[in-house]
């Protein structure tokens, strides 16, 4: 929640109060060293966005209104600022997604779904995903051992029909291991919906409304300046 009420923030700033968005960073990088996250990992991870930043680098080559000569070569003023916000709002976006889940466990990231009345199907199938992941993973291990050694080597294009099949042999696996569990699930009273633990809502809702909060007043103030 607090994560999701930052990026709102964010969002909600104008691309120009520049001085917000520098603030904005400095309480990520600071977050990132709370969470005691490796920097090189963050920066890795953050890698993803590039082909939105290279989408942002042609906005200032297309538009319409003022222009602004930049070492020579002429630049629409409104292109820059759109994908200058592109970037800067996707960016932090982005790290804040990396430190929310490096430093918060899959139960509570479920948890905080089922606070924002994200729809119960969808929640009980991450659940599960997650749950059942290494399980079936352990799976796909056991076949590639049994492949080995039956002497099965991949040989590239030739190896793709027996890589197949292994593939629609783990898909079928995992459909009736799901179905046991399902019915397993039920003889036990499942009712469509993972019990909760009891927990104080108000220390919650207290502890994610500083970040947010932290942050609304920086945009504000700023932008009072700028």
């Amino acid at each position: 929640m607090s994560a999701l009420l930052f990026v709102i923030v964010v969002v909600a700033t104008p691309t120009q109060n520049w001085l917000a968005y520098l603030a904005f960073f400095s309480i990520l990088l600071l977050l990132v060293r709370l969470a005691k996250l490796p920097y090189r990992t963050v920066f890795i991870r953050s890698l993803v966005e590039i082909p939105f930043v290279l989408f942002a680098l042609l906005m200032p080559f297309f538009g319409t209104g003022t222009k602004v000569d930049f070492l020579g070569i002429e630049l629409y003023e409104a292109g820059l600022w759109a994908g200058a916000g592109i970037i800067a709002k996707g960016t932090i976006g982005v790290i804040t997604a990396i430190i929310l889940s490096g430093s918060t466990t899959a139960r509570e990231i479920l948890g905080g779904l089922e606070k924002l009345k994200v729809p119960a199907p969808l929640v009980s199938i991450a659940t599960f995903m997650l749950r059942y992941l290494s399980v079936i993973n352990d799976e796909l291990g056991r076949m590639k051992i049994a492949r080995e050694s039956r002497g099965f080597e991949d040989r590239g294009l030739k190896s793709w029909p027996i890589l197949a099949q292994t593939v629609g042999a783990l898909f079928i696996r995992s459909y009736e291991r799901g179905e046991r569990v399902y019915l397993a699930m039920l003889s036990r009273g499942f009712v469509g919906a993972m019990p909760r633990l009891s927990e104080d809502k108000s220390t919650n809702w207290l502890v994610a409304l500083i970040l947010p909060g932290i942050a609304a007043t920086v945009s504000l103030v700023t932008g009072a300046l700028s």
